[in-house]
């Protein structure tokens, strides 16, 4: 028996658009234009669609002209869309000797058996276990472990000192701030505050912006606590 007007659908077909009528409970057919097979619930009831969501992205800086740039998190490399410089995000892991100089956004990591020497490399963040010869600088993190053998020059925006490693170094350390929760000899200055854990053991001068120690923590040597961004003397301490 035929299917009455009311009980009809119209339904186009996903491969070549043509529309026909169709009994609103039948399961499947083929499209009269095309021939393809057709399941109508599926069209007349779509699964819902899962949400596209935008990749998650980070800032980063020009290494060139300071731009900033917001890239997916994914992403390897990208032109910077002021000055078209290519700007490098690879993550860099050396484990053995090599003789380069680096310069990515993303993390350079020095294994225990890793070397690099006459070097000079800018990093996002980086983590020194081996030999590092050369000058250094980080915009994010720096952590160095006891395994370290570091010789140059070091700049970063922050100097982290994990629990249970030690760190030695001859001259200023002039960072953006620390966290020290293993042992640092040697003296700090710091644009931001410094940082020391129950664990924290630090022997030298420090000079930082702000000075949190926690219960537990050595500290040896002269502090000068108030550093101002506009050369104003801090207090001695």
């Amino acid at each position: 028996m035929p299917a009455k007007k009311q009980d009809q659908v119209l339904v186009a077909c996903p491969h070549c658009g043509h529309q026909q009528a169709e009994p609103r409970s039948a399961f499947s057919t083929r499209c009269k234009k095309c021939g393809e097979h057709l399941r109508l619930q599926e069209i007349l009831n779509p699964p819902p669609r899962t949400p596209q969501h935008a990749p998650k992205q980070k800032r980063i800086t020009c290494f060139e002209c300071g731009a900033e740039l917001e890239v997916p998190v994914s992403a390897e490399s990208t032109m910077c869309k002021w000055c078209s410089c290519y700007v490098d995000l690879h993550d860099y892991r050396i484990a053995s000797p090599m003789a380069k100089n680096f310069k990515t956004k993303g993390m350079l990591l020095v294994d225990p058996k890793g070397c690099i020497f006459n070097t000079e490399s800018i990093a996002g963040d980086a983590i020194i276990r081996g030999r590092y010869h050369g000058k250094l600088t980080v915009e994010r993190s720096l952590t160095i472990y006891s395994t370290a053998d570091i010789k140059g020059s070091l700049v970063t925006a922050h100097l982290v000192i994990p629990a249970d490693n030690h760190f030695r170094w001859p001259g200023l350390l002039d960072v953006g701030s620390a966290e020290i929760a293993g042992e640092l000899a040697g003296n700090l200055r710091a644009r931001g505050a410094v940082i020391l854990k129950a664990s924290a053991r630090l022997f030298g001068n420090v000079e930082a912006v702000d000075l949190v120690v926690a219960e537990g923590a050595v500290l040896v040597g002269k502090m000068r606590i108030g550093l101002k961004p506009d050369g104003q003397q801090p207090r001695l301490l």
